[in-house]
C-alpha cells in the first residue's frame, strides 16, 4: 500500500500536486464567478476555442509552443465572445459560434499539418510529466486570472447579480465581462496544461458547484471551493499512483476529473441531508426558507 502522502513526497508528483493546488484556488475564486454568473457553457466554449491555438503552436515550436498558442487562441476567443454576446446575441449563441468557428479552424490546420500527437497530449492532458517551464507558465496564467477577478470583485458581484442595475450605476459592464472572460480563458489554458482541455471543465466548474450545494454563503463557498479542489486533486494523484502499483495504467487527468466529480456527488448528498435535517428542526414557518 502506498503511504497517503506519497503525492508530497515524490520528485515527479511534485510539480502536478502544485499544479493542482493553484487551479484549486482558481477554483474558489475564477471558478465561483462562473457558476454565479451561469457561464458555465461559456467555459465549455472556451475549452474548445484553443484548439486552433494548439494546432498553430505545434506546427511553429512543436511541444513548446503549445502553451503560447493556447494563450493567443484563448484570448482571441474570450474576446470575441464578450464583444458578440453584447452586439444583441444571447450568450449561448456567441458561444456557440465562437466555439463552431475556431474548432473547425482547427480542424482545419491540423488536417493540412502532419503528426499532432503533442496535440493529442494536450487534448487529453499530461499530467504526471508537465516540466518545471509549463508549470511556471501555468502558475503565472492562474495568477493573472486571479488578480483580474479579486481587483474586480465587488463590480463582478453587482454584474452578476444585477446587470441592469450595474449599467445604471455607471459600471463598465462590458469591461467586467471581457475582464471575467478572459480570466477564465487563462485558467482553461492552465487546466489543459494538466487535466487535458477536455476535462478541463471539471476543474474550473466542479469545485464551486460543490461548494455552492453545501452552502449559500460566498465567502464558504470560496473557502470550500478551495479546499475541495485541493483534496480531490490531491486523491486524484494518489490514486493513479495507487492504480500504478496494481499495474492499471489509469489516465491520470481523467482519473482526477472522476475524483473531483465523485466529490460532487457527495457534496450533492450532504447538502442534501442538511438542508432535510435543517426542515425537520425549523418551526412551521421557517419550512419554506430553508427549503429554498
Amino acid at each position: 500500500m502506498i503511504d497517503p502522502f506519497t503525492p508530497f513526497a515524490a520528485p515527479f508528483l511534485g510539480r502536478p500536486l502544485i499544479l493542482l493546488v493553484a487551479l484549486a484556488v482558481a477554483a474558489g475564486t475564477v471558478g465561483v464567478l462562473v457558476h454565479l454568473r451561469r457561464l458555465e457553457f461559456s467555459t465549455d466554449g472556451l475549452t474548445h476555442a484553443v484548439f486552433p491555438g494548439l494546432a498553430i503552436g505545434a506546427a511553429l515550436g512543436g511541444a513548446a509552443g503549445l502553451l503560447p498558442g493556447a494563450i493567443g487562441a484563448g484570448l482571441v476567443a474570450a474576446v470575441v465572445l464578450a464583444l458578440i454576446s453584447r452586439r444583441g446575441q444571447p450568450r449561448d449563441t456567441a458561444v456557440a459560434i465562437v466555439l463552431t468557428t475556431f474548432f473547425s479552424f482547427g480542424v482545419v490546420l491540423v488536417s493540412l499539418s502532419r503528426g499532432g500527437g503533442s496535440i493529442s497530449d494536450f487534448f487529453f492532458g499530461r499530467l504526471l510529466t508537465i516540466t518545471w517551464g509549463d508549470l511556471g507558465v501555468a502558475l503565472t496564467l492562474i495568477a493573472v486570472a486571479v488578480v483580474l477577478i479579486v481587483a474586480t470583485a465587488r463590480q463582478q458581484l453587482f454584474a452578476a447579480f444585477d446587470a441592469a442595475g450595474a449599467r445604471r450605476a455607471g459600471l463598465p459592464v462590458l469591461a467586467l465581462e471581457v475582464i471575467g472572460t478572459v480570466a477564465i480563458a487563462l485558467v482553461v489554458v492552465a487546466a489543459s496544461a494538466t487535466v487535458g482541455t477536455l476535462l478541463a471543465l471539471a476543474v474550473v466548474i466542479v469545485p464551486a458547484a460543490a461548494a455552492r450545494a453545501l452552502t449559500r454563503s460566498l465567502p464558504a463557498a470560496i473557502a470550500i471551493s478551495i479546499a475541495f479542489g485541493a483534496l480531490t486533486g490531491w486523491a486524484g494523484l494518489w490514486l493513479v499512483v495507487q492504480l500504478a502499483t496494481a499495474g492499471v495504467d489509469a489516465a491520470p487527468g481523467a482519473t482526477v476529473a472522476l475524483t473531483m466529480i465523485a466529490g460532487y456527488l457527495l457534496a450533492l448528498g450532504a447538502g442534501a441531508l442538511r438542508r432535510r435535517t435543517a426542515l425537520r428542526a425549523a418551526p412551521t414557518p421557517e419550512r419554506e426558507r430553508v427549503a429554498r
